[in-house]
């Protein structure tokens, strides 16, 4: 009988990459503009940098921090939803992994209610 789970991937994880972005469907979020923090989970074969030691066989996890950062402080999008998309579509295209993980944190959303964080997560996988 054949294992027919998959073997877990090797991660790179960079958390709390924050910048000032203008999204949100209300004009004042848009003009006045708010933090946003962002996790980035890598999901890639280590193997080859760590046998190597060698950057170029692995993301540069500084590179994904300054793109990242780009991308909260740059084009207003209404939903953190579509932010999340753009940046997981943006690691996917830059850097040599299978899948990401992408959670943006709004901590100053306009909630009406006490809370302490509102955040949206997705998972895409190299097509």
């Amino acid at each position: 009988m054949t294992n027919s789970l998959t073997p877990p991937r090797d991660r790179i994880s960079l958390s709390g990459i924050t910048a000032v972005g203008h999204h949100g469907v209300f004009e004042h979020e848009r003009r006045d503009g708010q933090p946003f923090v962002v996790d980035v989970v890598l999901h890639l074969d280590l193997r080859p940098a760590g046998t190597t030691d060698d950057l170029t066989r692995t993301a540069d996890y500084g590179e994904l921090a300054e793109q990242v950062r780009d991308l909260i402080a740059g084009e207003p999008l209404s939903l953190i939803e579509a932010l999340a998309e753009r940046i997981a579509g943006q690691v996917l295209s830059a850097f040599p992994v299978d899948a990401v993980e992408v959670t943006v944190h709004k901590p100053q959303a306009p909630i009406e209610v006490p809370f302490g964080d509102v955040a949206v997560s997705i998972f895409r996988e190299r097509a």
